[in-house]
Formats: structure tokens, C-alpha cells, sequence
């Protein structure tokens, strides 16, 4: 990045000129991230639509991807430039590991990702924003860790739990009382799908299971042992038990009333 900041700076994702136009610029863009941690690590998911407008641009897209073999960014916003601005990361990344002989900290990769949002700032006014999710297992305090962000490139470690994306704010309701701090990870699985439910239930850009298609939400989840995207097998039997769960209780469990 700094190489191309010298050298192509228009060759970065968020220097290149936009043409005139009127109104706001139609892109697809992905929407609800979810993250939660668990007693052995962090998961990380998120919704498979990208919307352009009022029209489903993409049903199955994946918005998260491994940052290296600890951490995981789940993107929302601006698709295109999301995507190409996680892959300058995870070189940047493997840069650092093939020069310096070690990996980054955790605190590091959140602190680097920050800065390439930064970056960005140009576009996002222009309403081509970036916001992801950034969750990782950090090696040093032996537990995951999840970081947000703002269109500005301003970093903030969630406690617990996070969510980003146009469905974050009935995401987040949901894993507010859903989570638990001792879950184990299916636990910790079954409850971001169950707050991506959620954000599907009330928000038209992010999108539920699909049946029919055979299309989830995508997990991940990343401990001790590295990142591990969650088998369609896996995930298919826990999708169907959400789903008939559902079809007993369309909005979903219910927290205890104390």
C-alpha cells in the first residue's frame, strides 16, 4: 500500500476519479455483518444479498473472507470496493509475515485495516462507503476479539458482540439477548444466524436463508487452530433447525422476562 501510495497512488481503491454524475452512484452493495465471541474464539457470518437500489443484485454473495489464518473481515458497503480493498489487505498482511519473519498482532491488523478505510474516505462520500467487520483469535490473550469501524477509518473493539450493515440495528437487538459469554461454538453459530434471521425479517436489503436455493448466510469461525469456514453439511443442519424453530415461533427464541 505504501509502495503504490508512492509510486500508483490512482492504483488505490479509494484515489481513483469518478466520472460526473447526478444522484448517488448505483453499485451493489453488500449489507448485514454479524460477529460474536465464545469461550474458544470469535465467529464471524454474514447475509448473502447484495442489493443495487431497490433490485437484488447478487444472491450469493460471500462478504467474508480470512485476513490471514487468525482473523477474518466481513465487508458491508460498497461490494466492488470492499472486495479489492480485502484483497490489498491480506497482502499486506503476508507482506509483513514474509519480510518481518512474524505475524502482526491482532491489535495491529485492526490498527492497518483503519487505515486503508481512512483511505477510502474520497469514495465514501461519494456514497461508495467501505464499513467492515474485522474479528480475529488473538494469540497473545488467548481469546477472539471484534473490531468495528466508521466511514472515517475510527476503530472500535466490541464487547461480545457486533454487527455492521443496513440489518445491524435489528441484528444487534437480537444478539443483545441472545448472547452468552460461556457459549460453545455451535452455540455461538446457531446465534449469529438467528440475529441474521432477525435483520432479514426487518430490513429488505439483507437476505435469509433461501431454501429453495439452497443459499446461507456464510460462518466462520476462528480459534487457537485458525480460521475455519463452517461445511455446507454443518451449517445446512443448523439452518433447518433454525428454520423449523422458526416455524413454531416466527419471531424467533424468546429471552426470559426476570
Amino acid at each position: 500500500m505504501d509502495f503504490l501510495s508512492t509510486h500508483a497512488p490512482e492504483q488505490l481503491p479509494g484515489s481513483r476519479p469518478l466520472p460526473p454524475v447526478e444522484g448517488p452512484v448505483q453499485a451493489p452493495h453488500g449489507t448485514t455483518i454479524v460477529a460474536v465471541t465464545f469461550a474458544g474464539g470469535v465467529v464471524i457470518a454474514g447475509d448473502r444479498r447484495a442489493t443495487m437500489g431497490n433490485v437484488i443484485a447478487q444472491r450469493d454473495l460471500e462478504k467474508v473472507f480470512p485476513a490471514d489464518e487468525h482473523s477474518a473481515v466481513g465487508i458491508a458497503g460498497t461490494a466492488g470496493i470492499a472486495v479489492e480493498m480485502v484483497k490489498l489487505f491480506q497482502l499486506e498482511l503476508e507482506h509483513f509475515e514474509k519480510v518481518e519473519g512474524s505475524t502482526l498482532s491482532l491489535e495491529g491488523k485492526a490498527n492497518r485495516l483503519s487505515t486503508m478505510i481512512r483511505g477510502n474516505l474520497g469514495m465514501a462520500m461519494q456514497g461508495l462507503a467501505v464499513v467492515p467487520l474485522f474479528a480475529g483469535y488473538d494469540l497473545d490473550r488467548r481469546k477472539g476479539r471484534i473490531f468495528s469501524y466508521d466511514v472515517t477509518g475510527g476503530r472500535s473493539e466490541e464487547q461480545g458482540f457486533a454487527g455492521v450493515g443496513s440489518g445491524s440495528v435489528f441484528a444487534r437487538g437480537s444478539l443483545k439477548k441472545l448472547y452468552r459469554d460461556d457459549m460453545t461454538e455451535e452455540q455461538a453459530a446457531t446465534v449469529v444466524l438467528q440475529a441474521l434471521y432477525d435483520a432479514a425479517d426487518d430490513d429488505s436489503a439483507t437476505g435469509g436463508p433461501d431454501m429453495v436455493r439452497r443459499i446461507y448466510p456464510m460462518v466462520v469461525a476462528i480459534t487457537e487452530d485458525g480460521y475455519r469456514r463452517l461445511a455446507e453439511e454443518e451449517l445446512s443442519g443448523l439452518v433447518q433447525r433454525v428454520h423449523e424453530g422458526r416455524l413454531q415461533l416466527p419471531n424467533g427464541p424468546q429471552a426470559p422476562v426476570s
